[in-house]
């Protein structure tokens, strides 16, 4: 694969030339400051915009244009990063070489017709797509309950740190959603589309020189600021004692939660160490978590650890009977200890590493995949694969052992599920 960066004033083009793959994936992305009061906006904005466009009035005619383009596939996201927030526009489409050589150049256009010309009137946004959005956004708002694992996660991070980015929803707020009108959501677009900072992803068996002058004549953005700023958040709220947090929910399987600060942690550590720490501990079917809490003591119907490197976060997340807590809060925190102590295998390290190295050559394999990973060496400046895997290779049981100490339990949050009263009552 040949690489190649081209920063312009108005935004970063990011070109993987190579012929693995049959398609040309193409990503526009969007990036700002995280605020809390914008994640709606931008749930609502990224919907709209994919509702309908100026020349496709309804979003079957853009279906039937996306098919015309050789079943191009095209969609949009938005997420958090760290301290940003990034919304994305994106299509998949066979290489021109297997279709029609205006294809290349058909399929940047219709990306430029969903973001260059949304489909407004004097009002703003038009009714029809605005409402359809609105009440799509409003009813998952409304719903989030319905999925008890999400619901757990969310409070969760609202409890460790309230009011900070970490705590932020990723699908927003009703109030703020009851906020927004056709009209102020065009006035944000404008605002997006002029001052966002704008990263532009293309990956397949194309030309950099025409790749170029294609992005030029169809993504016609205007000069910005062209923020670099990390992405990474690191608390300074650092509790002493220990909060604990419950809520009850007519649910068979209670969920318990643990949220984990990671404090003082250096970048080798938070990129490298983390992801070893966090396979023996609960990321892996041979973990401490897994192995012990589950198979052992069958305390649990599942039990799991994961990280949030950009916001210094470790959270450990268990199925169990509500009469369980103490006894399962107890092993969990047993299996913290044991890794302090150095209680672990180095085989453990070694499988670790491992998967760690299988999960980076499997990105090979997908275009998006591939473009994410760009993605990470430019806004969060990540190493190339073939660094990570040098650096991997240097994790070792006492760099282990000094980031177990940096692991700090700070929130426990309990949603506890009717199961508990069957009990007592029997």
């Amino acid at each position: 694969m040949k690489y190649k960066k081209i920063q312009k004033k108005n935004y970063n083009l990011h070109v993987i030339e190579t012929n693995k793959y049959k398609t040309v994936f193409l990503k526009v992305s969007f990036k700002r400051k995280l605020e809390k009061e914008d994640i709606a906006l931008r749930n609502m904005l990224i919907n709209v915009l994919f509702e309908s466009t100026e020349k496709y009035h309804t979003k079957r005619l853009m279906e039937i244009e996306s098919e015309e383009l050789y079943e191009l596939q095209y969609r949009g996201s938005n997420y958090s990063s760290g301290k940003y927030n990034i919304m994305g526009v994106d299509a998949l489409f066979l290489n021109p070489k297997y279709t029609e050589e205006s294809m290349l150049e058909e399929s940047f256009q219709f990306l430029n017709e969903i973001i260059f010309h949304p489909n407004v009137d004097k009002s703003g946004f038009k009714k029809e797509g605005f409402d359809i959005a609105y009440h799509e956004l409003e009813d998952y708002l409304m719903s989030l309950k319905e999925n008890p694992d999400n619901y757990a996660r969310i409070r969760l991070l609202e409890e460790i740190e309230p009011d900070t980015v970490l705590s932020y929803r990723s699908c927003g707020y009703l109030e703020d959603l009851k906020k927004v009108t056709r009209k102020n959501l065009y006035e944000y677009y404008l605002d997006v589309i002029q001052n966002d900072v704008v990263d532009i992803f293309v990956i397949g068996e194309v030309h950099t020189k025409q790749i170029e002058e294609l992005v030029e004549r169809c993504f016609p953005f205007q000069e910005r600021v062209m923020d670099h700023k990390g992405h990474f958040y690191h608390s300074t709220n650092i509790r002493e004692n220990v909060n604990f947090c419950t809520e009850q929910m007519d649910l068979k399987q209670s969920k318990l939660l643990m949220g984990c600060q990671i404090i003082d942690a250096s970048d080798f550590e938070l990129r490298y160490v983390l992801n070893v720490y966090n396979y023996i501990l609960g990321g892996s079917p041979n973990s401490k978590l897994f192995q012990n809490v589950r198979e052992k003591n069958s305390l649990c119907y599942s039990i799991s650890s994961s990280s949030q490197p950009l916001v210094s976060v470790l959270t450990i997340r268990a199925g169990i009977n509500a009469w369980e807590y103490d006894r399962a809060c107890a092993l969990i925190l047993e299996q913290l200890e044991d890794i302090k102590n150095g209680k672990f295998e180095d085989e453990d390290i070694q499988n670790a590493i491992t998967a760690y190295k299988s999960s980076l050559k499997s990105f090979e394999d997908n275009p998006e995949s591939m473009i994410s990973l760009y993605a990470g060496m430019e806004y969060l400046d990540s190493d190339t694969i073939e660094e990570r895997i040098k650096k991997i290779e240097k994790v070792d049981r006492k760099s282990v052992q000094e980031f177990a100490e940096k692991i700090k339990l700070d929130t426990i949050f309990f949603l506890e599920g009717s199961e508990k009263y069957e009990e007592t009552s029997a």
